[in-house]
């Protein structure tokens, strides 16, 4: 349902900017409200992200916002992470917080880029985290697949980095929610026992896991999306 408050395309012009990430402001507490109720049984990155762009093309007809969308190939990325922090955190609640968190946080970001709302200085900042972001996804590559490279400290170092360029992307666009959301997530990820759990070289299971997530990180890069 459309918004009636909202323009049916969204326009890069002062106004309509503004109402964008108003908006995108407030559906942080409307989501929040409606994941507390929601009750899922079959979680997935595909289904989370389907339901985050139809929250937010409820509030904004748009179709830039319409061609959002989280491929399948970073969907099984996402669902093989989820696999991986369940097992770590034993607990689906914690691992489906982190996925929702990431989906809203891609999309919310993808909404910005599409409606050209980042000014130049953040649009480097994107560049940067394009860049280091590239490195921290070779890095997983390399300490998986080459023996006696794995080096914890320099992925939680390399996941602070795009931790702090993501609160510089949107510190002018969203809401105090976002920032803290992002805070979960890379904290989360830069966990030392959790990347540590994660390259568990005596752990079959969670070699499987992060196998196929390398074989889809070198199918983004090989098609320049990571």
């Amino acid at each position: 349902m459309t918004d009636k408050n909202m323009p049916t395309i969204i326009n890069s012009t002062e106004g309509t900017n503004k109402m964008v990430e108003k908006y995108l402001q407030e559906i942080d507490d409307e989501e929040d409200s409606a994941d507390e109720e929601e009750t899922t049984v079959n979680t997935s990155a595909q289904s989370l992200g389907l339901r985050a762009q139809k929250k937010l093309l409820g509030k904004i007809s748009s179709k830039s916002v319409a061609k959002i969308f989280i491929d399948e190939t970073s969907s099984r990325v996402l669902d093989n992470l989820h696999k991986l922090t369940r097992a770590y955190s034993d607990s689906k609640k914690e691992a489906d917080k982190l996925l929702k968190s990431i989906i809203k946080t891609i999309v919310k970001l993808g909404i910005l880029y599409k409606n050209d709302l980042f000014n130049e200085y953040e649009s480097k900042c994107i560049d940067e985290f394009h860049n280091r972001f590239h490195s921290l996804a070779k890095a997983v590559v390399t300490f998986y697949e080459v023996d006696f490279t794995y080096d914890r400290v320099f992925l939680a170092r390399m996941c602070k980095e795009c931790q702090d360029l993501v609160h510089k992307i949107i510190s002018t666009h969203l809401s105090q929610k976002s920032h803290i959301r992002i805070d979960y997530i890379f904290n989360t990820l830069s966990n030392l026992q959790f990347i540590d759990y994660v390259f568990n070289s005596n752990s079959t299971l969670n070699r499987a896991i992060v196998k196929d997530i390398v074989q889809d990180m070198n199918r983004l890069m090989d098609s320049g999306l990571l």
